[in-house]
């Protein structure tokens, strides 16, 4: 991979963007490889090029990913045209931003369009990705491009990346909720605050890790844990009580997949 690996322009490197810089470093990509334009990145790791403005750069760049606020989009979209190749590739990771507003701005360009998480840095982001306009040799390049972050999957129509911005990229603050929320149950438990929360995280970490190398899916390795009339059931049966849980996951998917809805709609408020 990386010595295939394209020279990128990044354009914003804030929470999302270094995630992925950082992951691509770690999977040894060369830091020459990225170009970063953003006027108020803290250091970055030796070797990466840092700017401050469009305006400080010349040539042009065949690969570019947008890692700006959606809002910012069509102020910035000039300066990120200008630097960009015939047929360049724009990859952008703004929520809510869809191909046809992509397009609108880079005409010449091929839109590819990426839902990581911040496990991008670690190499272990699911990777959501849609275009229209790639064909098959084009979607392999990119498949082994993002292969150091975590795995790509490719979605078939556009209308699904609301929902993996939701699952994806914002499922990680689920996950860092709920975990938190189990340490306070088992201080209310009667664990020190400590304690519990040390012991939330190493249960976490345990039960990803052996549900990500099973075959079993997870009500499998939910039903492998739970013995008829024990602790797990009765926990079990709260959390199952009328769908509880299942009710409160759902509406909370829900909500952030219809707000990236309307972020696509221009609704920035």
């Amino acid at each position: 991979m990386a010595d295939n690996f394209p020279q990128i322009l990044i354009f914003g490197c804030g929470n999302m963007g270094s995630a992925m810089l950082r992951g691509w470093l770690a999977a040894g990509i060369a830091p020459e490889k990225f170009v970063i334009v953003d006027p108020v990145a803290g250091a970055l790791p030796e070797g990466v090029k840092l700017y401050r403005s469009a305006s400080e750069l010349r040539g042009t760049f065949g690969t570019a990913l947008l890692g700006v606020k959606p809002q910012m989009l069509p102020s910035l979209a000039p300066d990120v045209a200008r630097l960009l190749a015939p047929r360049a590739l724009v990859i952008s990771i703004l929520a809510g931003t869809q191909t046809d507003t992509l397009s609108s701005h880079f005409q010449a360009a091929r839109i590819l369009r990426l839902m990581p998480n911040l496990a991008a840095a670690i190499g272990k982001s699911p990777l959501g990705l849609f275009s229209s306009q790639l064909d098959q040799a084009a979607r392999e390049e990119v498949g082994a491009m993002f292969a150091g972050l975590g795995t790509p999957i490719w979605l078939e129509e556009e209308s699904q990346m609301d929902a993996v911005t939701a699952l994806s990229g914002s499922g990680p603050a689920f996950v860092y909720r709920f975990i938190d929320a189990l340490a306070q149950g088992g201080a209310a438990a009667g664990l020190p605050p400590a304690v519990a929360a040390r012991m939330a995280m190493a249960m976490a970490e345990g039960a990803v890790a052996l549900a990500a190398g099973s075959s079993e899916s997870p009500a499998e390795l939910a039903a492998r844990v739970t013995s008829a009339g024990g602790t797990t059931a009765a926990g079990l049966a709260v959390l199952d009580q009328d769908r509880a849980l299942q009710n409160l996951l759902e509406a909370t998917l829900r909500a952030a997949r219809d707000r990236g809805a309307e972020l696509a709609k221009g609704d920035a408020s």
